[in-house]
């Protein structure tokens, strides 16, 4: 009896009976806890499906046009009696958009023979010279990044996703890619500063109504796709004009705080928003400096990611209460509020709205790549609670009241891209449940009769006429990569990098190493700012942690914060254990999933 109490106790610490005991008489776990195998490949099924449906009926209704109205059954393109309307002429350049940016998602669920024809189609319809104003941002995430990446897909020697070869295939990608990049790049002319203007006309260059302010992400989305083009090119121009953007707002950064604004004029430098945050108009910067690196190799990008992601912790990294002051240091741990991420003023670094937005749900997935888990964990959970209160993410929500800010969802990947990536890391089959609600969801409150469409309001499910292109390259893709264990996708996941429109490129030797001369910063990144030096930007100062280190290894990448995370998430079923599960649930006035 002696040796089986010494078992059983042994066993009691292990994840493995965790799982067994607690499993039993936790409701949480036990709803949680496993994922069938029937269940995974039901769901595979079913989206595969989801995107066909969507992908068939834009390709009947709305080919060669930029876009499906799923409600009307229609063709979309840019507004011509108002080109002022940027919320459909930012992204509708009239050059077959959904077609083009669907091309690698036809890849990676193994579509060779739509692949080979959706290609042959888009060399047949899309051409940039177009008297047409497009933003920079959406045309090099959307078409740029869709082209290289299709292109890089057909060349492949080593057929990482399969055999896309097109027989007597020139380039012709590569050139459209090209083609377009030298159109935007009149945005950099008749800008004091070197970050460019917002948007191009794509015949004539720069707009005669151009304005001269831009947003963070919009100026600093480019260095993947840029840097991906020159190098295939073996032309610097394309990188380097990126890497001059990233250098001038890394310069521009507050000295007190070491945060960036929101919203920058190209000619003076001068912030026009003060606020800072994970959200729109700045997410995908912090994402490109640390894909950037992953891609490219350069120490200064990783460094410039490193400093950032300390200061916003440390300025923005707050408890969900009127006390944000009260913070919860380990998400698995403590009883103060639920951490989230709050949009701040770059000057001190005090709180300026109590709302979130939906794009800072991708956030999570920056966190798994650079090894902060825990983090990841905490701020997904925040988020896959909003969904359940509305069956959708709200553009944005607001904290403090517990309600919709503004209602509609777009059909919009962040949440799911983040989901996807922590089942990646931790492969706990919580991820999969949350996969398959945001599938049954989106089946049962957008889908219509020839598409899926735009939520207008998450509280009555009121749709609007639209379905945006990343519906396809995006939303649908990680879904079914998240349940699709068996994809080369997944099976070679360290040999790919996602943009941040979801195009696949390889981490490979042709493009990290070049022989094109890479602009490097003119000294070191450390002690740059707007109003002096920045005391927290010395070399050595910052660990990742944002703890004060002079050791020089801190900056090294294998050295990240992935081991104390997996340390504590591994030491429970859930990655969020159940009781801040259930705390969350219960803040947010969320009905459990049980109940």
């Amino acid at each position: 009896m002696f040796f089986i109490l010494i078992f059983v106790t042994c066993l009691l610490g292990t994840v493995s009976t965790n799982r067994l005991f607690l499993g039993t008489f936790d409701p949480w776990e036990k709803w949680y806890g496993s994922f069938s195998e029937s269940e995974r490949i039901k769901m595979v099924d079913m989206i595969r499906q989801m995107f066909g449906f969507a992908y068939d009926n834009y390709m009947r209704w709305a080919m060669p046009f930029d876009e499906l109205d799923p409600l009307n059954c229609r063709g979309r393109g840019p507004d011509y009696a108002d080109r002022k309307n940027i919320n459909i002429n930012d992204v509708l350049g009239d050059y077959s958009l959904t077609l083009v940016d669907s091309l690698t998602t036809l890849a990676v669920m193994g579509n060779v023979t739509e692949f080979r024809r959706a290609v042959g189609l888009v060399l047949e319809h899309v051409n940039f010279n177009k008297d047409n104003t497009v933003q920079v941002f959406e045309a090099n995430i959307r078409v740029i990044g869709a082209l290289l990446s299709a292109h890089l897909i057909i060349v492949d020697k080593n057929a990482l996703l399969g055999d896309f070869r097109i027989a007597g295939y020139n380039d012709e990608l590569l050139s459209l890619a090209h083609d377009l990049a030298n159109r935007l790049m009149s945005a950099f002319e008749e800008t004091n500063t070197g970050i460019p203007h917002p948007r191009v006309n794509l015949m004539h260059g720069i707009p005669f109504d151009t304005v001269n302010e831009t947003c963070v992400a919009g100026a600093g989305t480019l260095l993947v796709e840029f840097g991906v083009l020159s190098r295939l090119l073996n032309d610097p121009t394309f990188e380097n004009a990126a890497r001059r953007v990233n250098e001038v707002l890394w310069k521009s950064r507050n000295c007190r705080t070491g945060l960036l604004g929101n919203v920058i004029d190209i000619q003076t430098g001068e912030w026009v928003v003060t606020t800072s945050g994970l959200g729109a108009g700045m997410d995908s910067f912090y994402e490109y400096l640390l894909k950037g690196y992953l891609l490219f190799g350069q120490e200064s990008d990783f460094e410039m990611f490193t400093i950032f992601y300390s200061t916003i912790k440390q300025h923005m990294r707050k408890g969900k209460s009127l006390q944000l002051n009260f913070r919860r240091k380990y998400c698995n741990y403590g009883s103060e509020n639920h951490p989230l991420y709050v949009n701040v003023f770059m000057n001190d670094g005090s709180v300026s709205y109590r709302w979130i937005d939906s794009l800072q749900a991708s956030f999570p997935a920056v966190q798994v790549l650079y090894g902060d888990l825990e983090e990841a964990i905490c701020m997904h959970a925040l988020y896959y609670t909003i969904w359940r209160k509305y069956n959708a993410l709200p553009e944005r929500f607001n904290w403090h009241y517990k309600v919709a800010e503004i209602a509609f969802y777009p059909l919009r990947p962040e949440f799911i891209e983040s989901t996807y990536f922590l089942y990646l890391a931790t492969k706990n089959p919580f991820y999969l449940h949350v996969g398959k609600e945001v599938a049954e969801s989106l089946e049962k409150y957008t889908k219509t009769k020839c598409g899926y469409a735009t939520i207008h309001d998450v509280a009555d499910k009121s749709l609007e006429d639209r379905m945006e292109s990343f519906f396809l390259s995006e939303t649908i893709k990680y879904l079914y990569l998240l349940f699709d264990v068996d994809n080369p996708v997944n099976r070679r996941g360290d040999q790919f990098l996602f943009t941040t429109e979801g195009h696949l490129f390889p981490l490979s030797a042709e493009i990290r190493f070049s022989d094109i001369e890479v602009r490097v910063p003119e000294s070191s990144i450390y002690g740059h700012c707007v109003e002096g030096e920045l005391a927290v930007c010395q070399r050595g100062d910052i660990s990742p942690d944002g703890v004060a280190d002079g050791d020089q290894s801190s900056m090294d990448p294998f050295r990240l914060l992935s081991c104390p995370s997996r340390a504590l998430f591994r030491r429970h079923v859930l990655p969020l254990r159940s009781v801040y599960l259930q705390s969350l649930h219960d803040s947010l006035d969320v009905e459990y999933p049980f109940s």
